[in-house]
């Protein structure tokens, strides 16, 4: 049963200028998710969006919670910790499926969470 839906899209040029900031980098990424591109990092952003938004969006989510993975074939996936963890536990998660995709100089994200 889906329990929560979530879809953003992402600037990539803009999100490259905001990403250059080393401080917006630590807040929005663990570390070690954020040794990727610039297109890359705002397809993880606009994941992390879609999650909160198909959580519910509550106040208190840490971005840094949420941790955007892939697969060895590349398949994109998420590994909750703390407040993420929390809030998914909460609305009886037990399944997260992720889509990223980039083109025409942006990034979306899918998000579908099901019990």
């Amino acid at each position: 049963m889906i329990t929560g839906i979530g879809v953003d899209v992402c600037d990539l040029d803009r999100f490259a200028r905001a990403a250059a900031n080393p401080a917006v980098r630590r807040r929005l990424f663990a570390p070690g998710e954020d040794d990727a591109p610039p297109h890359t990092l705002a397809g993880r952003f606009a994941a992390k969006e879609a999650l909160a938004k198909a959580l519910g969006a509550p106040a208190g989510l840490v971005w840094t919670d949420a941790v955007i993975t892939k697969d060895d074939s590349g398949r994109p996936g998420v590994a909750l910790s703390g407040t993420v963890l929390a809030r998914a536990q909460e609305l009886g998660v037990r399944r997260v499926h992720v889509s990223i995709s980039h083109d025409a100089g942006v990034a979306v994200a899918m998000i579908v969470c099901e019990r």
